[in-house]
């Protein structure tokens, strides 16, 4: 069986939430839904914190965090220490986002139309390992910035 997932999304990607939630099911994933799941108007940045901190416990392989456009949502996911969350535009750059940075969130927007279907560039995400080397230096640069 697939490791577990956490996700949260606001009212402007809680339909999206829904639909990876159902991809990443099908794959085998246990998945922990922060939220929300109605339209009614929530915060973006409740929501990165609630489920970013979810994800620092230590029992999920990856998260998703999706706002209206990705956007605030991913900012505010990049806010927490230990977070390295990818805004993916397309398969590419959710592939690139693993094999370079070894992110450890991706962030989608719910209001945004893609080039490529969201459930495939969740899956190149997932298929994608880090590569390390030098890229590892670089990740450890980025990490030292919180500091």
């Amino acid at each position: 069986m697939a490791g577990k997932v956490v996700i949260g999304a606001d009212h402007g990607a809680f339909e999206l939430k829904e639909k990876i939630i159902g991809h990443l099911k099908s794959k085998g994933f246990s998945v922990k839904n922060m939220g929300v799941d109605t339209p009614d108007s929530v915060d973006y940045p409740d929501i990165a914190g609630i489920t970013c901190r979810e994800y620092l416990t230590g029992e999920y392989e990856f998260g998703i965090v999706c706002c209206g456009t990705g956007i605030g949502i991913s900012i505010s996911a990049n806010k927490i220490d230990g977070i390295r969350c990818a805004l993916v535009q397309n398969i590419f750059a959710a592939e690139m986002s693993k094999v370079h940075n070894n992110a450890n969130f991706i962030a989608f927007g719910g209001r945004i139309d893609y080039p490529d279907s969201v459930t495939d560039m969740v899956d190149a995400f997932i298929d994608a390992d880090f590569e390390g080397g030098r890229h590892l230096r670089r990740v450890d640069k980025i990490m030292a910035l919180e500091k």
